[in-house]
């Protein structure tokens, strides 16, 4: 009788994958980043076991967002004071903080849970063309688009 196989958290094999954003549209490229996270891409995946690889995406300032999302998409935050809420343009969220904006997407589309906490800290998300992480030798990873 044959059993399902588990992933053991001590066994798992992590890579590190680039990802070039230049010309991709967001949504898309933040579900190809969160599935590298969580390594669905893996043939040993467990739900339970981060079995996921590290990610790097750059060039996150040439980022594409399809339709009118570049004046109609706002990005929200507040203080935790009354009429504490700020708004934040898309088009401008891309010209002051794009890293921030691609993080956001590929934050919303892992797990909101202890597990999703841990697979976001395998994640390097860079404004240009330079990373930090050259000693790791990161694989290229193109998207499916």
């Amino acid at each position: 009788m044959r059993t399902t196989f588990m992933a053991k958290p001590g066994s798992v094999q992590r890579d590190w994958y680039v990802i070039d954003a230049e010309g991709k549209t967001l949504g898309r490229l933040a579900t190809e980043a969160a599935s590298l996270l969580r390594g669905k891409h893996k043939p040993e995946f467990t739900p339970h076991i981060d079995t996921g690889d590290f990610v790097i995406v750059i060039n996150c300032a040439k980022v594409v967002l399809t339709g009118k999302k570049l004046e109609q998409k706002n990005y929200y935050r507040h203080s935790l004071y009354p009429g504490g809420l700020k708004t934040t343009k898309a088009k401008d969220m891309l010209k002051t903080k794009p890293e921030l904006m691609v993080f956001q997407a590929i934050k919303g589309m892992v797990p909101h849970t202890k597990l999703g906490a841990a697979q976001m800290k395998k994640l390097r998300v860079y404004a240009g063309a330079e990373h930090e992480q050259q000693a790791q030798q990161p694989k290229t990873w193109e998207l499916n688009s």
